[in-house]
């Protein structure tokens, strides 16, 4: 007697071994798949601390920068207190003379420009030197006066440089050639 033994056809096997090829592909590009999310999640939160670290910056340094203008003149206004001091005893002054009161202001000038000085600020004082409008205005011409012709003869007014900048020109008056000469 045959046994009888269902026999599966050869194009069975082969379907039954292609269907478990797809199962394990499609676990693998599931497990694929859980590590990339994985991984993009971690570079998500990464993002965002970033983004949370340089908001925090920015306002840290907008917060320094208002500090910065805010006390800015600290330095210079504590080193002008002791020329505030002086005027102030000058001010109080009873009875003194006319010499004293005179060589006390000399004395508070020389403290003001010293500050001053400290701090970049330069006098442009150019009598006697040539006319230069990137630094002095001419306020008129003087004709003779034995100097060259464009040459600074008086000036009217103080003009200051503040760390090479202009701050304010020299108001002056400039020698001109003779006329008809």
């Amino acid at each position: 007697m045959e046994e009888n033994k269902p026999t599966m056809p050869p194009d069975a096997d082969r379907a039954s071994a292609a269907g478990d090829q797809v199962l394990a592909d499609t676990d693998a590009l599931m497990q694929k798949l859980g590590e990339y999310e994985a991984r993009l999640a971690e570079m998500r939160d990464t993002v965002l601390r970033e983004r949370a670290e340089i908001e925090n910056q920015r306002r840290r340094l907008q917060r320094d920068l208002e500090q910065a203008r805010r006390f800015a003149n600290e330095k210079l206004l504590a080193e002008l207190l002791p020329v505030c001091d002086s005027l102030e005893r000058g001010l109080a002054a009873q009875g003194a003379d006319a010499a004293a009161l005179h060589e006390g202001m000399e004395l508070t000038l020389k403290a003001l420009v010293k500050v001053a000085e400290g701090n970049g600020l330069k006098a442009v004082d150019p009598v006697g030197q040539a006319f230069d409008p990137e630094l002095h205005q001419a306020m008129n011409t003087v004709e003779g006066s034995g100097l060259a012709p464009g040459t600074v003869v008086a000036v009217f007014q103080k003009g200051y440089v503040l760390n090479d900048r202009l701050l304010r020109p020299a108001l002056v008056a400039v020698a001109k050639a003779p006329e008809g000469a």
